[in-house]
């Protein structure tokens, strides 16, 4: 049955009212985030955020990706370890720091919600008076804060369980007797089988937010056959909640708080609605103004509403990484590379590089769709792009519009390791 019940009346504005409003707060988030944030000082030093009144505006931007963070917050590690991306100071306005592998730092703001996950709870069924046993880790990541704090802004306790341990958390579980769960679902299922192993009465817990790792269909059925409604999350330690799960069980709902954009790997241009990409998400967060964040997750938007009356846009879920760099011949190759090479070529709809062969005798094969096959000077020239690019050969196969998956890869490793 539809949930009917949100946690706030901005889940269920019209979607023209909810388009309306990001697009109007962009101008002045990128201004903040110009003046606050040194980096982006840097790397927008070129645009009038006045106009940025657009998506299209906004897909004129540079991409930043992950690896650019990175790079950035180690070569200003000395003087500025968030690489001049956050506009926060140490003090009162910053309440933790947090490292994810790299290492790549996270300022944590001071706000209620800072990681606006109390939706994603919210429509997973927690809800105020109830007690969560959350099992995402405490150490070093902003995982367990991520949910405690959209937790508590629902209005439940805490019991912040971490990870490992599992028997004193069966303790636990079985004296406190949680509602809820947050971690991952591996996890959840170690608790479920070790409890049955032991006769150990868990039933307390009768849904589930999980996130941090893939929950297949398969795995959601195998939790509600013993008891527990199970909810994914798509979340990053960057940005906070980026889309969650609903009883409708159709994709994921893009949070409030950030405009979703899909892009062709590699690139900057956004794709038509339901052709799979790269999630580019901009927060409107003021602590940590990401603006066309790269995730390198793949997804894809689906048309539509959500079934349970939210009007947000809804992506399909992790759908793998683009970032497919691969190396040929003891050269890398890069998505970017095959956006570089058929950006020449205005007839070249979509294009796909096959990896293919066994190691140490690579072959590639650039497949791109166009209008008509049998363009022989064409082919040529293509060839050619990619010698030019790559400072690799490759033979060039043009195919029908449409023949190539509707899958978001861009380089296809398809080479035989055995």
């Amino acid at each position: 049955m539809a949930q009917t019940e949100f946690f706030d009346a901005l889940e269920t504005r019209s979607p023209d009212e909810r388009e309306a409003a990001h697009v109007a707060a962009l101008p002045a988030q990128i201004a903040h985030a110009k003046k606050h944030a040194p980096a982006f000082a840097e790397l927008l030093a070129d645009v009038d955020p006045a106009t940025i009144t657009s998506r299209a505006a906004l897909a004129r931007l540079p991409v930043i990706r992950k690896h650019e963070l990175l790079e950035r917050q180690t070569a200003h590690r000395a003087r500025d370890p968030f690489g001049g991306f956050s506009a926060l100071r140490w003090g009162p306005g910053m309440g933790r720091v947090f490292a994810s592998p790299g290492p790549i730092y996270e300022p944590e703001g001071a706000t209620r919600d800072y990681w606006r996950a109390a939706r994603a709870l919210y429509a997973a069924g927690f809800r105020a008076g109830e007690l969560v046993h959350n099992a995402f880790s405490y150490h070093m990541t902003p995982g367990a804060f991520i949910l405690e704090s959209g937790a508590q802004a629902v209005g439940c306790t805490v019991f912040p369980a971490g990870t490992g341990q599992t028997e004193q958390q069966l303790q636990a579980i079985t004296e406190l007797k949680p509602h809820g769960y947050t971690g991952t679902p591996s996890f959840l299922r170690i608790l479920l089988e070790k409890a049955a192993e032991a006769g150990v009465d868990v039933s307390s817990i009768r849904k589930a937010s999980v996130g941090g790792e893939a929950c297949p269909p398969s795995l959601t059925a195998w939790f509600a056959e013993r008891g527990v409604a199970v909810y994914q999350t798509y979340a990053t330690a960057d940005l906070g909640l980026v889309a969650y799960e609903t009883s409708a069980r159709e994709g994921l709902v893009v949070e409030e708080g950030v405009l979703v954009e899909i892009v062709r790997p590699g690139t900057r241009e956004p794709v038509p609605d339901g052709e799979v990409g790269e999630l580019v998400v901009t927060s409107f967060n003021p602590a940590y103004p990401l603006v066309r964040f790269g995730t390198g997750d793949l997804s894809a938007i689906l048309p539509g509403t959500c079934p349970t009356g939210r009007t947000a846009p809804r992506i399909k879920g992790w759908m793998g990484r683009a970032d497919q760099t691969t190396k040929v011949r003891g050269m890398f190759v890069h998505p970017s590379q095959v956006a570089d090479i058929v950006r020449h070529f205005p007839q070249v709809a979509k294009a796909r590089l096959v990896v293919s062969g066994e190691m140490a005798n690579d072959q590639m094969c650039l497949r791109v769709e166009v209008p008509a096959s049998g363009n022989a000077e064409l082919q040529q020239q293509l060839e050619a792009a990619v010698r030019e690019v790559t400072k690799l050969r490759a033979q060039v196969e043009l195919v029908a519009p449409g023949a190539l998956p509707n899958d978001g890869k861009v380089i296809e490793d398809a080479r035989s390791y055995r």
